[in-house]
């Protein structure tokens, strides 16, 4: 089977240098190479953002109309292409057609929030604060920003950033998963042909060269990025500490809490959809079940009826679940399946051995169970981001309070009960930045801003929503006295604001 060189997209075209390094792409439901990646040089990083400085000026001073109206375009072409994009992420990333369709759709609902840019950027204007003088407030653009994006979601997490950060006037340099890279580069083809100037867009591939010079260029004015809660500290700390502003969305261990009064036929079929969708490879998948008891084996019993109906193959055969991103990932996460039976944890489904129903070769590890885990074992302290549910069993609700609240992260959070006094309550106590209330992953519209607290964010800014907008501009304040012609005299006093 060839390959196909898949290259930055610099100046809106591809690029026509050659690369010192490479870097292989795969189908994870056969563990072909299907791609042969060319990775940044510093060099060539530079080359980007010196094309996206130079394109930010002219597109800073574009109109708002004129703004609005390439967003309104790309919002079409992204939806009339939506199931080219979602192939694409099957044939790299794994997930199921269906599910990436699903990524795609939610991202242009963030497109169609910056649709709404002329709206979004209206200023404040304060009438004759003192005497003939008025103060009003803008926003403007910051300049070249760049998106360093995750695997788990392709074209998602860039839509989160890039069209808000289109509308509000800056140009953009990407670097996307290595792993799966092509989504990216349609999606940037996509914003050309909607009309936006070469330059404002701008693709490059690459690892931690490409990271740590975006990092460093004093011409990029903003970092945005999801990944690792590691990798998130150090985003932020090293381009902090270079005088950008930094949104470093990391890592996340989800907790579901299941009240004793739950309707437990929806909290199983939640726990699946939420712990196994997209192989758990998604920032805000459960990953520990909190059973409240006299609960957990009904639940776990519900839980297991409906695993056992789920078929996990290649993700263009109608299955319920892919394989994992790379074989490195898959193994990484067996071990931790190795890792939770040697500390004692009951494995009630064991998701190793299949059936699978895909290639021979591909990354594959179907939903796995464990029950009886407990706050020290590996399997809930750390982030495992694949198809791995322990359930964890506690007597009341304080209990399972503390155990959310003391865990160093606070990405998302979900209750199920029937109890509305509970579950109002806890949304107020729990210390985590999105909560569900019998929604198992409580990802917020568009229009509301994406982030969690604690060891999941770093910096003080959401994504999208006004936060978002908040981010991609700086505020700028006028005071303003037009004289009237009458007026005149010298007077060097102090301003008193008569």
């Amino acid at each position: 089977m060839s390959t196909e060189r898949i290259t930055h997209l610099i100046g809106g075209a591809p690029w026509t240098g050659v690369s010192e390094r490479t870097s292989k792409v795969y189908n994870p439901a056969t563990g072909e190479v299907t791609g042969e990646l060319d990775l940044a040089s510093a060099a060539t990083v530079d080359e980007a953002v010196k094309v996206a400085h130079e394109a930010s000026k002219a597109w800073g001073r574009t109109s708002l109309t004129k703004r609005a109206q390439v967003l309104f375009a790309f919002r079409e072409l992204l939806n009339e292409r939506k199931g080219d994009i979602a192939a694409l992420i099957t044939a790299e990333h794994g997930k199921v057609l269906s599910d990436a369709l699903g990524e795609v759709t939610r991202g242009l609902e963030v497109v169609e929030f910056a649709c709404g840019i002329p709206h979004l950027l209206k200023g404040g204007f304060s009438e004759n604060v003192s005497t003939n003088v008025d103060v009003y407030s803008i926003r403007q653009s910051l300049g070249a920003v760049a998106v360093i994006s995750p695997f788990n979601f392709p074209a998602m997490v860039p839509l989160w950033f890039v069209p808000i950060a289109v509308a509000c006037g800056n140009s953009v340099v990407i670097k996307p998963s290595e792993k799966d890279p092509s989504a990216v580069n349609a999606v940037a083809a996509l914003w050309k042909e909607a009309g936006l100037p070469d330059g404002v867009m701008n693709v490059v591939h690459g690892d931690k060269e490409a990271v740590d010079r975006l990092l460093e260029h004093p011409d990029i004015k903003a970092v945005s990025f999801v990944g690792s809660t590691p990798i998130a500290r150090y985003v932020y700390e090293t381009g902090t500490a270079n005088g950008k502003r930094v949104q470093a969305l990391g890592g996340a261990k989800n907790h579901m809490v299941v009240l004793p009064d739950a309707d437990l036929d929806l909290a199983a079929d939640a726990a699946v959809n939420a712990g196994f969708g997209s192989a758990g490879e998604r920032c805000m998948a459960i990953s520990a079940l909190i059973a409240v008891e006299p609960v957990a084996d009904d639940l776990i019993a519900k839980i297991r009826e409906r695993m056992s109906t789920l078929k996990t193959g290649d993700g263009t055969r109608g299955c319920d679940m892919g394989p994992l991103v790379t074989g490195a990932h898959r193994d990484k996460v067996v071990g931790y399946v190795e890792a939770g039976v040697e500390a004692g944890a009951e494995l009630t489904v064991d998701g190793r051995e299949g059936p699978f129903d895909g290639g021979e070769d591909g990354f594959w590890l179907a939903p796995t169970l464990f029950d009886k885990v407990t706050p020290e074992m590996s399997i809930y302290t750390d982030e495992i981001f694949g198809p791995v549910l322990s359930v964890v069993r506690v007597p009341s609700y304080d209990a399972a309070l503390e155990l959310v609240n003391s865990n160093p992260y606070g990405n998302g959070t979900a209750i199920f009960t029937n109890d509305g006094g509970a579950a109002r309550r806890y949304q107020v106590e729990v210390e985590v930045g999105m909560v569900g209330v019998n929604v198992p992953i409580p990802v917020p519209m568009a229009y509301y801003s994406f982030g969690g607290w604690k060891n999941s964010l770093f910096g003080d800014t959401h994504a999208h929503g006004t936060e978002g907008v908040h981010f991609f501009t700086r505020g700028k304040v006028i005071t303003s006295r037009w004289l009237d012609p009458s007026h005149g005299g010298l007077n060097l006093g102090f301003p008193t604001g008569d």
